[in-house]
């Protein structure tokens, strides 16, 4: 489904991306894991368009996505829910949910679908007119990606969804993650909880200053790395 392979990205004189080789396929969760600074986000920002990469190839679906606009490639079938949410806080939450539709013209499968966010988010059902920056942390995590949800993704990429929640909606996170996975969504996730990523996550790779370090089955990694090294650290 998504191929990376040398990938090469730069913030001016610095190389965020030194020659990153990956691939998701079809049905999966692959973890991407990693410190802080590893090159975890600029990835997902790269694969979305966000950010440009100065050498390499990225294949979605047997064709090149390099160099396309960021809203083509959701248009192609990949959202991104960036870290810390990133919702419009001063629009409802159903304006927050119509927002990422906005690529879409088939209204009618819109309003369906609308129906099914309120099914599987109950929390934003009964909260619809409400500011979307009024909600809790827990609830905006889930309007984010109730939000990337509907451009009906292929691929939908998840940086960092459980990053400053308190430990019970964390379980309730990751509870969701599985639950889209089992209905059938291909994800990409970014998790700064190492463990609980590997938990669910079919393969992972392990980035360290732009590189992939590791790449195969996410029991392996669990076993084979140690996260409190130097690696990871103690909190990443």
């Amino acid at each position: 489904m998504l191929i990376l392979e040398d990938v090469h990205v730069r913030y001016g004189s610095i190389a965020a991306l030194r020659g990153v080789s990956l691939n998701v396929q079809p049905g999966e969760i692959v973890g991407l894991i990693g410190v802080n600074g590893a090159g975890k986000s600029t990835t997902l920002m790269t694969i979305a368009g966000v950010l440009h990469p100065s050498h390499g190839k990225i294949l979605f679906e047997g064709g090149s996505i390099v160099g396309s606009q960021p809203e083509d490639i959701v248009r192609k079938g990949i959202a991104l829910v960036p870290e810390e949410r990133r919702i419009f806080a001063g629009l409802t939450v159903e304006e927050n949910l119509r927002l990422g539709a906005s690529i879409r013209s088939d209204r009618a499968e819109v309003e369906r679908d609308l129906e099914s966010v309120w099914d599987r988010f109950p929390v934003l059902s009964d909260r619809l007119d409400q500011m979307a920056g009024t909600l809790s942390g827990g609830e905006q995590q889930q309007l984010a990606i109730a939000r990337g949800l509907m451009s009906r993704p292929k691929l939908l990429m998840l940086d960092e969804p459980s990053l400053g929640l308190a430990p019970i909606l964390v379980d309730e996170i990751f509870k969701l993650v599985v639950q889209l996975h089992e209905t059938g969504v291909t994800i990409l996730l970014v998790e700064q909880n190492v463990e609980r990523a590997l938990e669910i996550a079919d393969r992972a790779y392990l980035l360290n200053t732009g590189l992939v370090e590791y790449a195969g089955p996410a029991l392996e990694l669990r076993e084979r790395v140690d996260f409190a090294s130097a690696y990871l650290g103690e909190s990443d």
